[in-house]
Order: C-alpha cells, then sequence, then structure tokens
C-alpha cells in the first residue's frame, strides 16, 4: 500500500509541473518518469492510478488519438492569475528583493514548469524601492495573533538620525500596545490601537516595530462605537494630529480627488459654478496642510478658523523659508 501511495503522489507531482495544456504527456512517459525515481510501474497499474487521481477530483485530461496522453486542467490557479500574483509581489514595497524570489519560486511551482517560465517577468517600477526588514513578516504575524487572541503587544520603535542610521525612539523605550487592526495605506502597513504610553488611540508603522513580543495580558477594550473603517479614514495617511471636522472649498474639477480620498459618501454641498464644500474629518497634521498645498489653490481650509489659519501660517513659514 505504501509503495502504491509513493506511486500515485509520484504521478500527481509529475503531471502537475510536467504537463499543461500544450504539453502532455503517455503512459510510456509517466512509466519512464517513475523509473527514474526507482518506482516500478506498468500501464495497468499507471491507467488505475490516473483513474484514482481524476475519482479523487484532480482535473486529469485525456487526450486521445494514436496513444493516449494526459495533462492537468483546472488548477487552483490559472496562469493569468498567477501572473498578476507576481506582479503584486514585485509591486510590494515591503517585500525585501529577497523575499520577493522566494514568494515567486512558490507561486511558480504551483504551475507546469512550462507556464512557470512565464511567470519570470520583469515589471517596470519606477524608483521602487525595496526594504532588507526580512522580520516585518513576523511582526505582521504577531500581530494578528495579538489580535484574534485579545492580547497586549510590547515593542520598541525606532526613527532615523541625519545620517540615515536607525535609534530607538524616546530612549529605547518599551511601547504596551493593544492592537485592534492593521491598516494598508500608501504602500505601508500600520497598526492601530491603545498605546499605554500616549494614553490614546494611535497607529505605528509595523516596519518600523522592533523587538516586537506577545504578552499574556488581555488587550484594552475598543473604545464603544469605534469603526476602523471611519478611523483610518480620519487619520489622514496614517499621520497622527488631532481628528478634527474640516470644510474645504474645492474647484469642481477635484471632486474625483475628494471622492478617492474620502469615498463616495463624503459630505459635499455645490457653491457655485465652479466650487463645492467638502465636509470631512481628517488627521490635522503637516502631512494634510502639504496635501492641501499641493493643489495649487484648488482646495482651500475654510473652517475652522483655527485650522485654516495655521494652514496660512504654515504656508508663509514654507515660503519664507525657501527665500
Amino acid at each position: 500500500m505504501a509503495n502504491k501511495k509513493s506511486r500515485i503522489l509520484s504521478i500527481l507531482r509529475y503531471l502537475e509541473t510536467q504537463t499543461d495544456e500544450a504539453h502532455p504527456v503517455s503512459i510510456a512517459d509517466i512509466i519512464t518518469h517513475l523509473k527514474g525515481l526507482g518506482i516500478t510501474a506498468s500501464r495497468k497499474t499507471v491507467s488505475a492510478d490516473i483513474e484514482q487521481l481524476i475519482d479523487a477530483g484532480v482535473d486529469v485530461v485525456c487526450v486521445a488519438g494514436r496513444r493516449y496522453e494526459y495533462f492537468i486542467g483546472d488548477r487552483h490557479f490559472e496562469l493569468p492569475e498567477l501572473k498578476l500574483l507576481v506582479d503584486a509581489v514585485q509591486a510590494f514595497k515591503l517585500i525585501s528583493p529577497k523575499k520577493s524570489g522566494i514568494l515567486i519560486g512558490k507561486l511558480a511551482s504551483l504551475t507546469s514548469v512550462y507556464h512557470a517560465e512565464e511567470l519570470n517577468r520583469q515589471l517596470y517600477l519606477e524608483k521602487q524601492v525595496k526594504p532588507n526588514n526580512e522580520k516585518i513578516y513576523i511582526t505582521i504575524d504577531l500581530l494578528y495573533t495579538a489580535i484574534n487572541t485579545g492580547k497586549k503587544v510590547q515593542f520598541k520603535y525606532y526613527e532615523y538620525t541625519r545620517d540615515k542610521k536607525k535609534i530607538y525612539k524616546h530612549d529605547r523605550q518599551v511601547y504596551i500596545f493593544s492592537p485592534y487592526g492593521l491598516i494598508w495605506n500608501n504602500d505601508h502597513y500600520y497598526t492601530a490601537g491603545y498605546s499605554e504610553s500616549h494614553g490614546r488611540l494611535i497607529t505605528f508603522r509595523v516596519d518600523r516595530i522592533a523587538v516586537p513580543e506577545l504578552t499574556d495580558i488581555p488587550a484594552v477594550p475598543r473604545p464603544e462605537g469605534f469603526d476602523m473603517t471611519q478611523y483610518t479614514t480620519s487619520v489622514f495617511r496614517m499621520y497622527d494630529g488631532p481628528v478634527r471636522a474640516v470644510t474645504l472649498k474645492c474647484v469642481n474639477t477635484l471632486m474625483k480627488t475628494i471622492v478617492d480620498r474620502f469615498g463616495e459618501d463624503v459630505d459635499t454641498k455645490p457653491i457655485d459654478d465652479k466650487h463645492f464644500y467638502a465636509h470631512v474629518s481628517v488627521s490635522v497634521s503637516p502631512t494634510f496642510f502639504g496635501w492641501v498645498f499641493s493643489f495649487g489653490g484648488g482646495i482651500e481650509i475654510t473652517a475652522p478658523a483655527d485650522v485654516s489659519e495655521d494652514y496660512r501660517s504654515q504656508a508663509r513659514l514654507a515660503a519664507e523659508k525657501s527665500h
């Protein structure tokens, strides 16, 4: 029985890796392959094994002709799907070049060797920067475990000096954190939750987390009515500043930009033939001000007055520094 199982598994692997619609194999080819593995087989046993694979749900397609030939038909992933996944792996900034190669190799193992050659694609990515941090995958898994089990995590957090050296923030401070969810924004992972050090809800960039540990301490429960989607929209581009209700006066051509940023349910109201108001909740921060400034006057902060004045002050300061 053990020899039979080994033979069937060897046939399955051979069909999976060496066949596709353009490259079927005969029973004689299969027997030759098995012989190379030291496995004895006959036409009768191979035919019976193929029938067992079909009965088990494997899509082994038989091509009738002068001789019967076989190939694997439907697979878990079709070639176009694998190509999309390969492109996604190459484009994902947080996957290092080394890890990208490993993942693409695993994807290639899901199809025939002939189709695998087509997965050796080079997606053009302008000025793409890949990290050398191989531990981010472990950190992401740990955070998901903490979220699913309702536990706190602890870690250190680093930043860069002007010499581009990594240093731990606040003299190697250990942060105690209750994660509520992970957020994907602008090619980076962030985790949102309650920070003991800050005494409030905050976000951390996952690739800057160092020495993470899962604790046995129950996490601080989510605030009543907390909505991760709403929070993600409010924390503008993941920079923590005070969340404020802000009114923006926008030119009509920027409606697509406002919808892309805040969603189709964003509260808007026409002003005149050329402008509309957008009432949004944002994290008021230099990043938000920089975003507004980037539209060259196409967006104006009209309320509240203190946010509008703060924006104008920072714009004046930036103009002075540029001279």
